[in-house]
């Protein structure tokens, strides 16, 4: 199943619609999906390099965009769908703690766990459920997010090759790798915080 999506996105880069596909994958996974974009940009990034710069810069404003969703599920609808999604992931009694970390922590909360696998949508809705400065929300979450996509998409410039070789031998060990990581920063968020 996996093989199938990463060929499929490989063959996505060469058409017109994968930045906006791209963008909506980046912008779902930052307030309610469960997958990183970083499953688009990687396959797309290594098909088209020269794009590469380009598809980081569409997930890292499609990302904060999202954030923005996020935050506003944690602001204004936190009692009916932040809570539903805490329950979904698990982490309901995870959201209080890390919410309390926000009036010590603030701003370190917000740029450590934006480069972390702990899943981002948790750290928007938590930010909106927290009151949380919302300039310095989308600021952050700017510095964060790009510097995430944009490392991602230096390392698949100048490697890129190499990584697809991996990709190509090892891909069933990698995408293990991968899926342990989205649940590493689930659990994380649960019992750290």
């Amino acid at each position: 199943m996996f093989r199938r999506l990463y060929d499929w996105t490989l063959s996505l880069a060469g058409r017109p619609a994968a930045p906006y596909a791209l963008g909506a994958v980046s912008f779902a996974e930052s307030s309610f999906f469960p997958v990183p974009p970083d499953v688009m940009l990687v396959p797309m990034a290594l098909a088209r390099p020269e794009r590469a710069w380009g598809y980081a810069l569409v997930t890292t404003l499609t990302s904060v965009a999202g954030g923005l969703l996020g935050y506003a599920i944690g602001a204004l609808l936190y009692d009916s769908i932040g809570v539903w999604l805490f329950k979904v992931y698990g982490l309901t009694e995870g959201a209080e703690a890390f919410r309390a970390a926000y009036a010590e922590y603030g701003h370190w909360v917000i740029l450590l766990k934006g480069l972390t696998p702990i899943p981002y949508k948790l750290v928007t809705i938590t930010s909106g459920f927290a009151a949380y400065d919302l300039v310095w929300f989308t600021v952050l979450s700017l510095l964060t997010r790009g510097a995430r996509f944009f490392f991602l998409a230096a390392l698949l410039g100048r490697y890129g090759e190499l990584i697809k070789g991996v990709l190509d031998r090892h891909f069933n060990a990698v995408m293990a790798l991968l899926v342990a990581t989205i649940v590493a920063g689930f659990v994380a968020f649960r019992y750290v915080f």
